[in-house]
């Protein structure tokens, strides 16, 4: 079946747009699409963003390596670097903490008709992006800084992913009904 899914692009391109959709219909409905919400969140006030993304996360290893699992899909982790995650984060916190959104909640945003997210967000993410990409030649060394290649952390420890998945889930989950208990 896998196979059949990659034989087909425009079948992947149909699906991606129509997980792109609900995705943004389900952030919307969860309010992390809301300017006060996300100000909230990084002033330590509303915690809806950080449940939702918690969320995701345990949602997302399950399902991931469930589906891993059984051969309907293939893990393609990405190499990375100490560098690149350093000024990844500082490009993304400075979006973030001017405009209020991530790109994920500016589509969203933008989707519901924000005109903060259609003008700040997404003409900021062309902009950024186009700099970046300017940029990327004398960025390049300092990117590559500390890189640890294509590794996932069960690889790391040498250990079975549900090892890592199982644990770390129920951590999630148990923080999770924690923060919701204590009104967070």
């Amino acid at each position: 079946m896998l196979k059949k899914i990659h034989c087909h692009s425009s079948f992947q391109l149909c699906l991606g747009l129509l997980t792109g959709v609900v995705f943004g219909f389900l952030l919307h409905k969860g309010g992390a699409t809301r300017y006060d919400v996300i100000v909230g969140q990084l002033l330590l006030t509303d915690f809806t963003v950080v449940k939702i993304m918690l969320s995701a996360v345990v949602t997302g290893m399950i399902g991931v390596h469930a589906l891993k699992s059984v051969g309907l899909a293939r893990l393609h982790v990405k190499s990375g670097s100490f560098g690149s995650s350093v000024i990844g984060g500082l490009i993304f916190g400075v979006g973030f903490g001017v405009l209020g959104y991530c790109p994920g909640t500016v589509a969203g945003a933008v989707g519901q008709g924000s005109l903060d997210a259609l003008f700040g967000g997404f003409v900021g993410i062309l902009i950024g992006s186009w700099l970046f990409a300017a940029m990327y030649p004398k960025l390049r060394e300092i990117l590559n800084k500390g890189y640890f290649g294509e590794i996932t952390l069960p690889e790391l420890l040498g250990v079975n992913a549900w090892a890592v998945i199982a644990p770390l889930s129920a951590a999630i989950i148990t923080l999770l009904f924690w923060m919701e208990k204590s009104g967070l």
